[in-house]
């Protein structure tokens, strides 16, 4: 299977049902959808912000190519907001699916006015500087609240949260849980028929 065909049947795929199949890169439900209702299938840039610099930030921005989703290590981080309105639609502009910070973020309302998904852990109203550090990074190894990521591997995000791992470790696990998501509206029709929970649970393909 090539990635091409990994993303597109990932982006048919409920995410939450690669939980049944994996056990790593799930990623710290403290990092939250910032605009419900998105949905991210993308490959990471990665930048580590060693500090608050909104430099860093622009050019994390024009490295994105279509189909990138920028995940931003804020190193620990939790007060200074590096993505708002112009961020995120600048982000949009780009192509990008979608932004993962491991902090906070601003500008709620705009975010959801723009729709380009967000996922960070909250709000606050202090934001990054122009600052122009030589100690942030691009497209290198980063921590995202419990899970290292390196640039271009595999983020998936909806309303349940963030998963991010590379290829390989998708690959082994997408048909069983396409499989599965196929055999779910079975089980919701004979539980719904009232047929015995016993008889359905026990010979059930998916689980849930």
């Amino acid at each position: 299977m090539n990635d091409d065909e990994l993303l597109a049947k990932l982006r048919e795929v409920s995410f939450a049902t690669l939980g049944h199949f994996l056990e790593r890169g799930f990623v710290d439900h403290v990092v939250r959808a910032m605009v419900p209702g998105g949905r991210i299938v993308g490959r990471a840039v990665t930048l580590r912000l060693a500090e608050p610099d909104a430099i860093a930030v622009n050019r994390a921005l024009v490295a994105l190519k279509p189909g990138d989703v920028l995940v931003i290590d804020m190193t620990g981080d939790h007060a200074h907001a590096c993505v708002g309105a112009v961020t995120q639609f600048a982000a949009r502009c780009a192509g990008a699916a979608g932004i993962i910070v491991d902090g906070v973020v601003t500008d709620l309302n705009e975010l959801q006015v723009c729709q380009l998904p967000v996922f960070a852990r909250g709000a606050t109203q202090l934001t990054t500087k122009l600052i122009n550090s030589t100690r942030c990074e691009l497209n290198t190894p980063v921590n995202c609240a419990g899970v290292e990521v390196h640039p271009n591997d595999i983020v998936l995000a909806d309303d349940n949260g963030v998963l991010i791992l590379p290829a390989e470790a998708l690959a082994p696990v997408i048909d069983k849980a396409l499989q599965s998501d196929l055999a779910e509206p079975n089980l919701l029709a004979r539980l719904r028929n009232g047929e015995p929970l016993e008889r359905v649970l026990t010979t059930s393909s998916s689980n849930s």
